[in-house]
């Protein structure tokens, strides 16, 4: 029976080792030491029986049965295994348990010592890594806490700026997958260093003092990548010259690297989501404005039209509310998503953006104008949406996000066909995530060659690359706004003052570009009339960006609750208070 025992019992082991190493391969337990684990516990369970029947019991039988067990286990792994050891007595076991037991044993015996070459090569492997590391003592280093599209998109983007770039990739582990075999291909054509264990484990202390050290912490897993970045901001907190960059964009990762002592490191957060938006509507929102229809008491209607609720759909929804308060423009705003409960998602972000009276109100002076009209449980694909579409007033700006690049692409193809029967052309974005989708997209026509002049955003590319990550226009233009009341250190330190400087920078270019009267003008310069005018217009856009944000009125300023005592109407403010709108 004890011989049966232990057969179940190593098949157990070498199952419950393959599983897990199925399951935690992307994790830093590597699927090679589980294979090891299980093999190590397989064989020792094989040679229990041996070894029972071997030697004679006596006081310390068992204690002598085991340590010779994981004795002849670790000669197993040294190529130095007895197979004779074992067939001696499975020769002699009646029925199928001596065959199957001979078999496994020698399938043991066979695949130890390849799992220890495995472990050997992947020593030296990192050794090698190291090796080139230090070589490379003089240069700038850019180093990737994982290898995947994005990592590589950003990588690519840094090395064709400049070629003497250092480029290293950590946790990465050669499956026989097709996709990791090609990312890993990609990294030696860039002729990266891949280190197989963890970033934060890996030593890169030993750099020269005078050269540029950035982490980049893109992992699949948000809540990993804080804690990387935490303690890499620990590790290396007395280095000059070193930031430290972290797709992270929750809460929880705001408040712990707030309260992490950062000594001379700089940390970034990437919000890929917002970042999109916010380079869309600086670089190119100035199409929203121009595109705007006359209406018929002379001001011009911006009518958008959000396809899809996610992230994308309802961060560009609470955008455009600011984005669109301009003098001599009218913003109304359709949002369609199939989710029933989107209005109720939506008032819950943004309770007093959209509750009356400030919803639909075009009249109040001073104040905020807009309207936020939500279609919740239309599901696009149907008939009953382009129904609706057709409803609303001349769409002038169309965004289309359902989570998806097939289903935006035809669904902006649709748009933009259906509109065209009654000669509406509006802006249309879409969001393509693949690179090489969007560049066979780009000036797409039809059979007839008319083009269907579809803007698609938001690519790995262009999401990562140097110019949108380590130097960003609309980042720079935000900074230098920051830093006329705070510190550069507040600006990236807190999302409020990161995310609020952002805005106005976005809304000043815009009203320089729709040429309000002033605004290309220093404060100083400007008439009293300019001044005025926008300091008011000022106040509405942020109005309007404090309720996109969450915030409500109270008579006492409290951040944590997300009140302020500055969100009425103008003239209700102090002197002092309408002076801050200067600019």
């Amino acid at each position: 029976m004890s011989w049966k025992i232990a057969f179940f019992a190593a098949v157990g082991f070498l199952c419950a080792a393959a599983a897990g190493a199925v399951i935690l391969k992307k994790r830093r337990i590597k699927p090679l030491y589980l294979l090891g684990g299980g093999v190590t516990l397989a064989a020792m369970t094989l040679f229990i029986p041996v070894y029972a029947q071997l030697i004679k019991k006596d006081t310390f039988y068992w204690l002598k049965v085991v340590l010779l067990s994981v004795h002849n286990t670790i000669r197993l792994f040294v190529v130095d295994g007895e197979f004779s050891t074992i067939s001696a007595y499975t020769d002699q076991l009646s029925g199928w348990i001596g065959s199957l037991y001979s078999i496994l044993a020698v399938v043991l015996f066979v695949v130890a010592p390849l799992l220890t070459f495995g472990v050997v090569l992947s020593f030296f492997k990192n050794i090698t890594a190291y090796k080139n590391y230090l070589l490379g003592y003089k240069k700038n280093a850019y180093i990737f806490s994982d290898l995947n599209e994005r990592a590589l998109a950003l990588a690519k983007s840094l090395k064709q700026n400049d070629p003497k770039r250092m480029i290293v990739f950590t946790d990465v582990f050669e499956k026989n997958e097709e996709e990791s075999y090609e990312l890993v291909e990609h990294a030696r054509a860039l002729g990266a260093l891949c280190f197989q264990k963890d970033i934060a484990v890996v030593n890169f202390v030993r750099h020269a003092a005078d050269t540029e050290m950035a982490f980049f912490i893109i992992g699949e897993d948000s809540g990993e990548n804080t804690k990387q970045a935490i303690t890499l901001i620990r590790k290396y907190r007395n280095r000059e010259r070193t930031s430290v960059y972290v797709v992270s964009p929750g809460v929880d990762s705001e408040l712990l690297l707030s309260t992490t002592e950062k000594g001379k490191v700089k940390v970034r957060r990437i919000n890929e989501v917002q970042a999109l938006i916010s380079r869309t509507l600086y670089d190119d929102g100035i199409r929203i404005f121009e595109n705007a229809c006359e209406t018929e008491n002379g001001d011009k209607r911006i009518s958008v039209v959000i396809v899809g609720m996610g992230k994308y759909g309802t961060e560009m929804t609470k955008a455009l509310s600011w984005f669109g308060q301009m003098d001599g423009y009218r913003l109304e705003m359709n949002v369609f998503d199939k989710k029933k409960n989107t209005k109720g998602r939506l008032s819950a972000l943004c309770p007093e953006l959209m509750t009356k009276p400030y919803n639909g109100d075009f009249t109040t002076e001073g104040e905020a104008h807009y309207e936020i009209s939500v279609h919740a449980g239309i599901h696009t694909e149907t008939k009953e949406f382009l129904d609706q579409l057709c409803e609303i007033p001349k769409p002038t700006y169309v965004f289309v996000a359902l989570g998806d690049d097939e289903k935006n692409i035809e669904m902006a193809v649709r748009i933009r066909s259906w509109l065209a029967k009654f000669d509406i052309w509006p802006v249309i974005d879409a969001i393509v995530y693949n690179t090489d989708k969007k560049n066979a997209l780009q000036g797409i026509t039809n059979y007839s060659g008319q083009e269907y002049d579809i803007h698609f955003i938001g690519d790995l590319e262009s999401s990562y690359s140097e110019k949108v990550i380590l130097d960003s226009d609309v980042e720079a233009e935000a900074l230098k706004r920051h830093l006329k009341w705070g510190e550069e250190e507040q600006f990236w330190k807190y999302e409020y003052n990161y995310r609020s400087s952002m805005a106005s920078a976005i809304h000043k270019k815009m009203k320089i570009l729709c040429k309000i009267p002033g605004a290309d003008k220093p404060v100083e310069e400007r008439t009293p009339e300019e001044r005025e005018g926008l300091r008011v217009l000022e106040h509405n856009r942020w109005n309007a960006y404090m309720r996109s944000e969450g915030y409500t009125f109270d008579e006492k300023r409290n951040n944590l609750a997300k009140t302020h005592h500055c969100l009425v109407e103008f003239e209700k403010l102090s002197l002092k208070e309408q002076m801050k709108d200067d600019d």
